[in-house]
């Protein structure tokens, strides 16, 4: 006899705001938050748990960051065919905003690193540290009224 999966209402909850942010990145703080907004009681606690279990089943990609950050989850999909594909990670240095990129120059050097040296690149598990557009202009905005006082 298999036995039938428990779900409960905050597990389904859950789920639901996973499946409408698939393909984005989130902390289980942002996770709080939402359901804090909508005035449902959803812990901490529960939400690492019902995490960690859908990182188990495959669900869920958990991403370590750095040691200043808290991880990083996104919602995969149900199903196999939903999954997504090898991606890596770019970090902005400034604003702290984590974005994911598929890019064949990339792929080309994960090929690279195992044909040359050997070495086995997780891409789920790769960041290129940065600034990103908006943080760049809003640097080189400042630079130039500091110049002009």
């Amino acid at each position: 006899m298999v036995k039938a999966a428990y779900k409960t209402r905050q597990q389904e909850l859950l789920l639901s705001y996973l499946k409408e942010t698939k393909g984005k990145h989130f902390t289980a703080e942002d996770v709080r938050r939402h359901f804090e907004e909508r005035n449902l009681s959803l812990g901490v606690a529960t939400i690492y748990r019902q995490l960690e279990k859908l990182v188990s089943e495959g669900q869920v990609q958990k991403y370590f960051i750095d040691e200043h950050s808290a991880s990083c989850f996104e919602y995969t999909g149900e199903s196999s065919e939903d999954r997504t594909e090898a991606h890596f990670h770019l970090k902005c240095e400034k604003c702290g905003e984590l974005f994911h990129v598929e890019c064949d120059e990339l792929s080309e050097i994960t090929d690279h690193l195992k044909n040359e040296h050997g070495f086995n690149l997780n891409p789920f598990r790769t960041v290129l540290y940065g600034i990103c557009d908006k943080c760049g202009k809003e640097m080189k905005l400042s630079d130039g009224k500091k110049s002009e006082d």
